[in-house]
């Protein structure tokens, strides 16, 4: 990538798209033909955002996946689903803000989905957690998807959270066997399970609600062990080394698909998903279409034999 950092290049972008929306109104409030500066500086728009984005880094991904205004679980869900229905609580003990679960209709299919939800502003985040999950959370999902196993519905996770909660209130109530249990309980779900990654995949967190028989990424996701900074702090003592961190953890789409932690990736509108929500949010509604198709033909026990199979044999090495 250029020494340009995402933040200077989309205020170069949000100049170009200033003039962009000035020639417009003057096409609208004078009758002046416009359309020829027009087109030449939509061009240019978008030839500098291939150029910039075709050479994005791992820890370009980072700072995208974390962009604070890429769409969350519940603009997607508002976005595919022609209608849903939000589901509350773990039966338990409370219901976790940062874990969205619900029912609804893609077209003629009904699914079930899942997913971690982070907050736009500070009082949206703090109510939601930043989208770090308590064992409630996890448990509320879990129930969820056995809701959707007794009535034979697809299983939909929107994969987006730093890490789990890891305060001691969640520590207390178990959160350590909260996610473990899902693992151990989605190896046996006898229904299509679709996961998607569509901002931060962090931790235990992400993989939660992650064991999924097709795993996919957004083009500009990431997902790792450990968040960057994190890594940097541990390895080098020093979190500004996060960029190296980044490299070394192979967090980006393209690096997971190459390592068989995912199966698929789904492009994003040029610029990010948050430059059109609409167009990502199509991509991704043809994607779980696709899979419920491929995937629905398969008996319960295939599909949880498939899903325990890819799991087991990540990390795989022949010695020579």
């Amino acid at each position: 990538m250029t020494n340009k950092t995402l933040t200077d290049f989309e205020k170069q972008i949000a100049e170009l798209e200033k003039l962009i929306d000035n020639l417009k109104q003057k096409a609208l409030d004078t009758g002046v033909n416009t359309s020829e500066a027009l087109e030449e500086l939509q061009k240019k728009r978008d030839d500098l955002l291939k150029e910039f984005f075709s050479n994005l880094d791992a820890w370009d991904n980072a700072i995208l996946a974390r962009h604070q205004k890429r769409p969350y679980t519940l603009d997607y869900v508002r976005n595919i689903f022609d209608e849903f229905i939000e589901l509350h609580g773990d039966r338990l003990f409370a219901d976790d803000h940062a874990m969205v679960c619900g029912i609804g209709n893609i077209e003629d299919k009904q699914v079930a989905f899942i997913g971690q939800q982070k907050g736009r502003d500070l009082k949206e985040r703090q109510y939601r957690n930043f989208g770090s999950a308590k064992p409630e959370g996890y448990r509320k999902a879990m129930r969820v998807m056995h809701l959707a196993e007794k009535f034979h519905k697809p299983i939909v996770c929107f994969v987006d959270t730093p890490a789990a909660d890891c305060s001691v209130g969640a520590e207390e109530r178990g959160i350590s066997e909260a996610i473990a249990r899902n693992m151990m309980d989605m190896m046996s779900l006898k229904v299509p399970v679709i996961a998607i990654v569509i901002g931060e995949g962090g931790s235990g967190g992400a993989i939660g609600i992650a064991v999924a028989n097709k795993v996919a990424m957004l083009e500009h996701s990431i997902y790792s062990v450990i968040p960057p900074e994190g890594c940097a702090a541990i390895l080098w003592r020093d979190p500004s080394k996060a960029k190296e961190a980044a490299t070394a953890l192979k967090i980006n789409a393209e690096s997971a698909k190459e390592l068989g932690v995912i199966d698929d990736i789904i492009k994003e509108s040029l610029g990010g998903a948050h430059r059109n929500a609409d167009e990502t949010a199509e991509n991704i509604k043809e994607y779980i279409l696709k899979c419920i198709e491929e995937l629905s033909p398969k008996t319960g026990d295939e599909l949880a034999k498939e899903r325990y199979d890819k799991f087991r044999n990540f990390g795989k090495y022949i010695e020579n």
